[in-house]
């Protein structure tokens, strides 16, 4: 169910999904309300009867966004729930699902649906695209797998010891090791970092994790600052 996060923020978990070896990960989705009313859908989650009632509350769905190459699945039954409604793509995501019909592909750019509302810049990493969106009117930066957060005792056994040292499981929210070493083109990487930087943030939503509550842009200092220039 939609939670409210901030101003004409929500927020919605889903069930779990199963990933490789067996790793099980919560999923989140976001809802921005856009000046016109309409609805900018990030990451959406599996569409349920009272999910579906509480957007068409909200206003109507406009835009739907996959955030990176690995969040996709529930992208063609919200299609089909909202037929009027724009997909937007990740880069690389309209090869991968070549049975979606996505209508953009995002880039650094914001789209004319969103732009001086939501701010985005694509962080480019071997394991995914990613791109990083900041919703200027909640102060809120959203994360898709390039930041997460497990709790204590998520993960049994090796999997456990697999998640400590990616770095999934420390005191606070950070970016796995396996992204870390995935971002080949370390100088793009700073350059995306910088603009992030600069966005006067608050908080952070992950798709993966508890969402961080104040002081955002700090966290996210502390959260890449292996990647800044030594």
């Amino acid at each position: 169910m939609l939670q409210q996060f901030g101003d004409e923020i929500w927020i919605a978990d889903g069930p779990g999904i199963e990933a490789i070896m067996g790793f099980r990960y919560p999923l989140r989705m976001a809802v921005m309300r856009l000046a016109d009313g309409s609805l900018f859908v990030w990451s959406p989650i599996e569409l349920t009867g009272a999910l579906h009632a509480q957007l068409d509350a909200l206003g109507p769905v406009r835009h739907i966004v996959a955030p990176n190459t690995l969040h996709h699945l529930y992208i063609p039954e919200w299609k089909s729930a909202w037929p009027e409604a724009r997909l937007h793509a990740a880069p690389g995501l309209s090869e991968k699902r070549k049975d979606i019909a996505f209508d953009e592909i995002l880039g650094d750019t914001p789209s004319t649906g969103w732009a001086g509302e939501i701010d985005q810049v694509v962080m480019k990493n071997a394991i995914a695209d990613e791109v990083v969106f900041f919703h200027v009117k909640s102060g809120t930066v959203l994360f898709t797998d390039l930041i997460q957060h497990f709790a204590k005792g998520w993960f049994k056994g090796w999997r456990a010891l697999v998640a400590k040292l990616d770095l999934m499981t420390g005191p606070e929210p950070a970016v796995p090791r396996k992204f870390r070493l995935a971002f080949r083109d370390r100088l793009a990487a700073r350059a995306a970092l910088a603009r992030i930087l600069a966005w006067p943030a608050q908080n952070v939503v992950m798709a993966h994790g508890t969402p961080v509550t104040g002081e955002g842009r700090a966290f996210l200092g502390r959260a890449f600052r292996w990647l800044k220039p030594s």
